[in-house]
């Protein structure tokens, strides 16, 4: 199971909901196992999940017809669907169905409500919810859409709900967990073959297409290849190109993949031959920033205070000018879950967030420099995913 119920409950008791829509891809997947390809690759597509209250119904799923394979996936624990829109399968006669397909074939002998939040408005009357106090994740529904739910629900009381799932996603089920160490152990290993490959004369795009491939191979999906090398390491979105690697070059790696949905994060970095005092004397010093930081981490240990911790080790260990607006993030479904590592955090680190601690720094004509770890929160410490140490490889 993906979703922390009982994070997401009481996150519905605090604002008083009778009910909650996921409608982002990342909550829709977090609320049912639902992966609704086509919100995660365009803009625009529709898909839903109704998470009553506790003792207020069971969930439902409302997706589009053409989804029907992905959303009778036996990954979708909830077991209420509701499909919308005309979308044609044909079936060869005579032929027997396996379960899942025999499941397809049920659905799509059902009536279907037409569009997307006619659909939703049917699973909330079904459960009696049409005068209740329902909250709505924002982010996914389009303003029409929107409008036309509340339109359409015009005794109901409809709220903004995004920080409600973003609360509930912050702390991971074991299920979740095992998916973001895979994830960020995929991502490890997809440096180590960049690695292989890179010496004088190769490109950045060698390193890509290597680190690529090692992630496809694993069972991972790319997503996040910012890998730069000489002056382009600076670069904080870099993208790979036909840049060539010469001696003295850093390399840097920001990087991750999905694994089951779940992103990884990392960062690590290289340098084609003897690195400079410089170069060594500041990778040093984002070390040592990552490692203070890491060491504070506990529950109950303020965010805020683990951001200036990290930032002023940086300064004293060798670049007192060090500046940061964070030194991480959680991370899951979404690349930046709670919480946010930054100054102005009052939140306190809790048993079971997952989170990628980074202490980057970028100075143009020099280079990019940046570690970042993943790691669970445990009851004493926390516990790393990371195969590699963050030591300063050279090549």
């Amino acid at each position: 199971m993906l979703m922390n119920y009982a994070r997401l409950f009481a996150g519905m008791k605090t604002q008083k909901l009778d009910a909650i829509v996921a409608t982002m891809p990342e909550n829709v997947t977090y609320a049912s196992g639902f992966w609704a390809m086509s919100q995660w690759i365009r803009r625009g597509p529709q898909a839903y999940v109704l998470t009553p209250a506790e003792g207020r119904g069971e969930s439902a799923v409302i997706a589009s017809t053409g989804l029907i394979d992905l959303v009778t996936h036996p990954d979708v624990w909830v077991k209420d669907i509701r499909r919308f829109g005309k979308f044609i399968v044909d079936r060869t006669p005579d032929i027997s169905l396996d379960a899942h397909d025999s499941r397809i074939e049920t659905l799509l002998a059902q009536a279907d409500d037409g569009e997307a939040v006619a659909a939703l408005v049917r699973a909330i009357k079904d459960r009696g919810l049409d005068r209740a106090r329902i909250g709505v994740d924002e982010i996914g529904i389009l303003p029409q859409y929107w409008d036309k739910l509340a339109e359409s629900l015009p005794n109901a009381t409809l709220v903004r709900a995004a920080d409600v799932f973003r609360y509930a996603r912050a702390i991971k089920t074991p299920e979740e967990i095992a998916r973001l160490r895979r994830s960020a152990q995929i991502a490890d290993m997809s440096i180590s073959a960049a690695l292989a490959v890179a010496r004088e004369g190769a490109t950045e795009m060698d390193l890509a297409r290597a680190f690529h491939a090692k992630t496809i191979n694993e069972g991972g999906y790319p997503v996040l290849g910012c890998i730069g090398v000489g002056p382009r390491s600076a670069m904080t979105n870099v993208q790979p190109s036909e840049q060539v690697m010469h001696a003295g070059d850093i390399i840097r790696f920001d990087v991750g993949g999905r694994y089951n949905h779940y992103r990884a994060d990392i960062a690590r970095n290289a340098v084609i031959g003897e690195p400079s005092a410089k170069v060594k004397t500041y990778h040093r010093a984002i070390c040592a920033g990552l490692d203070r930081a890491i060491g504070m981490i506990k529950p109950g240990v303020r965010v805020a205070d683990v951001f200036h911790a990290a930032v002023n080790t940086v300064r004293q260990e060798g670049i007192p000018h060090y500046q940061r607006s964070h030194v991480g993030h959680g991370i899951g479904l979404d690349g930046y879950d709670a919480p946010n590592i930054a100054p102005s955090n009052d939140d306190v680190f809790e048993e079971d967030m997952v989170i990628c601690v980074e202490t980057p720094y970028y100075e143009m004509g020099l280079g990019g420099l940046q570690v970042e770890d993943t790691m669970a929160v445990t009851r004493d410490g926390v516990d790393s995913f990371m195969l590699s140490s963050t030591e300063l490889r050279i090549l």
